[in-house]
């Protein structure tokens, strides 16, 4: 029944997701109403929001546009469950926005397989990137994404290999005017940012360590699924799904190098998983095996989700 639903790309399952996504967003805020005293907090509560549902559709577009999914809703679908694994996020603005600059530049390199506009869109993405690490500085390693895809696409022009560079400078220029004009510390800034952390000893109860373990459960069950039916999908989509592989687990070793951790972290690897795990759902294939798969990972997202309220 699930599968039916979300098997086509209407505006009333949008509507729907973007419903919950207010809804679960509501629940965990309603914790601490301490935000509703300020009109400034509020209003970054709105903008989180907005920047929420906007995440979610850039996903759905870069899985549509480039053909990596079908007519379906099941991007958003499986992007709203995986969010749900960490509801913490939804009150860091900083990994929100990093994460909507990634999601940016992904749908860029993506579309690179056209061979239209290149150099705009390396710059483009590489850019995006830079300004995803002002945010949350270990999302500057998705710049080697930006680097697999001129290999696989453009690696005979010297000069995409160069225009990482220049928007590196562009965005530590824009870093530095800013950083002048509002006297911050830009030194001290990036010493604070760097430091890295690989230990897995944060979680505050179980249930975070629970949440962890089924989702990464989920993305090894996706991650190989892809794997094994790559060589089976269209060659001009192959390349596409690669960059989707890479930019996952760059989001894990996101999530592993970065100091202060938590499982929030691991929002860098939602829309890729939400992608692969569409991918799958779309597979020719019994639809009771569907139907147990979207069943069990909502039962899994909303018992992590109200288990760590």
């Amino acid at each position: 029944m699930i599968t039916s639903v979300f098997k086509k790309s209407t505006p009333l399952n949008f509507s729907l997701v973007v419903f919950l996504i207010f809804i679960f967003f509501l629940i965990y805020q309603i914790q601490d109403l301490s935000w509703t005293n300020s009109a400034l907090m509020i209003f970054q509560r709105v903008g989180l929001l907005s920047v929420l549902f906007a995440s979610v559709f850039i996903s759905n577009f870069v899985s549509k546009k480039n053909g990596m999914s079908k007519d379906s809703s099941y991007t958003v679908l499986f992007y709203l469950l995986f969010l749900l694994f960490f509801p913490s996020v939804l009150d860091n603005i900083n990994l929100v926005l990093a994460n909507f600059f990634i999601l940016l530049a992904l749908r860029r390199l993506i579309s690179l397989q056209s061979l239209t506009a290149s150099k705009e869109k390396i710059f483009d993405a590489s850019l995006w990137i830079f300004v995803a690490s002002m945010f949350h500085f270990w999302s500057i390693i998705f710049i080697i994404l930006v680097f697999i895809s001129i290999m696989f696409h453009v690696a005979s022009d010297y000069r995409n290999w160069i225009l990482p560079f220049i928007a590196f400078f562009a965005v530590a220029i824009i870093f530095t005017f800013f950083s002048l004009i509002f006297n911050i510390s830009g030194i001290e800034y990036i010493n604070r940012s760097v430091k890295t952390s690989f230990e897995i000893s944060y979680f505050t109860n179980n249930y975070q360590n629970a949440a962890l373990s089924i989702y990464a459960t989920a993305a090894i069950f996706f991650v190989v699924s892809m794997f094994a039916t790559l060589s089976n999908r269209p060659l001009l989509l192959q390349s596409s799904f690669k960059k989707i592989i890479a930019s996952f687990f760059i989001g894990v070793l996101i999530f592993l190098v970065s100091s202060n951790k938590s499982n929030d972290l691991l929002i860098f690897t939602i829309a890729p998983l939400a992608i692969m795990a569409t991918a799958h759902i779309e597979l020719p294939q019994i639809k009771l095996k569907k139907e147990m798969v979207l069943v069990v990972l909502i039962a899994c997202s909303l018992f992590a989700f109200f288990s760590q309220l």
